[in-house]
C-alpha cells in the first residue's frame, strides 16, 4: 500500500543513518539480499533432558496458519525468505535478540514471530528462544498448541524458576519461554529488576541463540516500549487495510532509538 511506503519513506529522510550500521543510527529499510545456507547440512542432535517436550499437532498448525511448522507446506517459503534476511542482518551486525511487534492487535505480529522463529530454528547450528513477551495478551502458546499452566510472569512475580517454564514443542533447537496474563501494570514488570536479570542470562547463555520476543502492540499500552529498547533489533508487522498512515508514522516515532531491521506487510492481497 502507498501510504505504507509513504510513511516509511518520511521517516527515513527525518533520521540519520541505514539499517545495519550501530544503533546510533537508526536505520529502518526494508530487507533484502539472502544469505546462503538455510535448511542445508546435518545439523548436531540435540538433546532435551530438562526442558519440557510436548509433541504439536499438524493439524492445529496448519489450523492456526503455523506454516512453517508444516514440512509439506509450500507457503512456509515466505518465512524462509524472512529468516535469511533476518539472519543476514543480524549476523552482519552481531545482534542476538529481535523484538516483533505492530501497532495494533490482529495484525499478525504473533503468527509472524511464531513461523519466524520455527524458520530460523530448523538453521544448521542456529538455535533459537521464542519468549512471550506479551502479558497484556500472551497467546505463543496457545497457537502452537501448547496447556501451560504457568509463564514467564511467575518467574518475574513469584521467583519460579526458568528451567521449568521451558518448553521443547517437538522442533529441534527451538525453546518456548511461554507467557501468562497478569493483572498488574505489565509494562512495570517489563522494566523491573528482575526482567533486566532475566534477559541478562537469557542473552548470555549460549552464544549461538537467537531470541525472538513477541511483544504487546505499540499502540495498545507502553509494554513494547518499555522493553525494545533492550531488544539489539525490531520488525514492525503492519496490517494491510488495518494500519493507518498516522498509526504507522506514531510507530516509527515511538521506535526512535532502536534498529528497526524492517517492515513486515501482513494479510497483503497477492
Amino acid at each position: 500500500m502507498d501510504y505504507i511506503q509513504q510513511a516509511i519513506d518520511k521517516a527515513r529522510k527525518e533520521r540519520e543513518g541505514n539499517i545495519g550500521k550501530p544503533r546510533e543510527a537508526h536505520g529502518h529499510e526494508g530487507l533484502q539480499g539472502r544469505q546462503p545456507g538455510g535448511d542445508q547440512g546435518m545439523p548436531e542432535s540435540i538433546s532435551y533432558t530438562q526442558t519440557r517436550q510436548v509433541a504439536l499437532s499438524e493439524e492445529h498448525l496448519r489450523d492456526n496458519r503455523v506454516i512453517a511448522g508444516v514440512n509439506a507446506d509450500k507457503r512456509g517459503e515466505a518465512y524462509r525468505q524472512l529468516r535469511t534476511q533476518v539472519l543476514q542482518k543480524m549476523r552482519a551486525n552481531s545482534w542476538k535478540t529481535l523484538a516483533v511487534t505492530s501497532p495494533n492487535e490482529n495484525a499478525g505480529k504473533t503468527l509472524t514471530a511464531i513461523n519466524l522463529a520455527i524458520s530460523l530454528s530448523r538453521e544448521v547450528n542456529q538455535t533459537v528462544l521464542l519468549v512471550d513477551l506479551d502479558l497484556y495478551n500472551p497467546s505463543v502458546a496457545s497457537t502452537l498448541g501448547i496447556d501451560v499452566q504457568q509463564g514467564l510472569i511467575d518467574h518475574l512475580s513469584d521467583g519460579t524458576p526458568v528451567a521449568d517454564l521451558l518448553i521443547n514443542p517437538g522442533l529441534e533447537r527451538l525453546v518456548v519461554l511461554p507467557g501468562r496474563k497478569t493483572p498488574n501494570v505489565s509494562s512495570e514488570i517489563l522494566s523491573s529488576p528482575a526482567m533486566k536479570q532475566l534477559y541478562a542470562d537469557l542473552t548470555s547463555r549460549y552464544e549461538s541463540r537467537l531470541i525472538i520476543a513477541d511483544l504487546p502492540s505499540l499502540l495498545i499500552n507502553d509494554d513494547a516500549m518499555a522493553f525494545a529498547p533492550k531488544a539489539d533489533c525490531v520488525l514492525l508487522v503492519v496490517e494491510e487495510g488495518g494500519s493507518t498512515q498516522a498509526e504507522i508514522e506514531r510507530c516509527l516515532q515511538l521506535l526512535e532509538g532502536n534498529n528497526l531491521i524492517g517492515t513486515i506487510l501482513n494479510k497483503a492481497d497477492t
